[in-house]
């Protein structure tokens, strides 16, 4: 199970396709403002080419990619990395980000039985705003210093504040 881990328990699924692409963008923020190449990427990541392919053209189309075509062409970031958060990158890819079980049943006709009272509802609700509060706040040039730092926890991304 991929997912975002907080105090031992994962509480949001990331899908392979946000997975990959969070790759690729934290790969051409380390090597930000040069142009590296898609086979780079998915050989150094172990990423599929074709599925690669298609996740950098939604990148590109989202706005946070750019491409370079010819002998020294490739894929490089459309803006600064401090200027790309996680839960944009996820947002393009992946649209929408994972709601409770409950919340999704409810959007494909079902009905929940407690109704918006639903003190479970609200705690997913909840849960998902932290989540999301989190990715948007922080940037691929976060990203990059926890990388570089040997992956150490920045306390104010990840302490949720109310």
């Amino acid at each position: 199970m991929k997912g975002l881990l907080y105090q031992g328990h994962y509480i949001m699924r990331v899908t392979a396709k946000g997975e990959y692409a969070t790759q690729a963008v934290l790969h051409l923020s380390l090597q930000y403002p040069e142009v590296v190449t898609i086979h780079e990427i998915a050989q150094r990541h172990h990423i599929p080419l074709k599925y690669l392919e298609q996740i950098l053209l939604e990148l590109k189309r989202g706005g946070i990619l750019e491409s370079r075509r010819g002998v020294r062409g490739g894929y490089t970031l459309a803006r600064a990395p401090e200027e790309i958060s996680v839960g944009a990158v996820l947002r393009v890819v992946d649209g929408a980000f994972a709601e409770s079980s409950c919340v999704h049943k409810e959007a494909m006709g079902g009905v929940c039985v407690e109704g918006e009272s639903c003190g479970l509802k609200q705690i997913w609700k909840d849960v998902q705003g932290a989540v999301e509060k989190i990715l948007f706040a922080t940037s691929f040039e976060d990203v990059c210093k926890r990388t570089l730092n040997g992956g150490t926890r920045r306390t104010e991304t990840a302490r949720l504040e109310s």
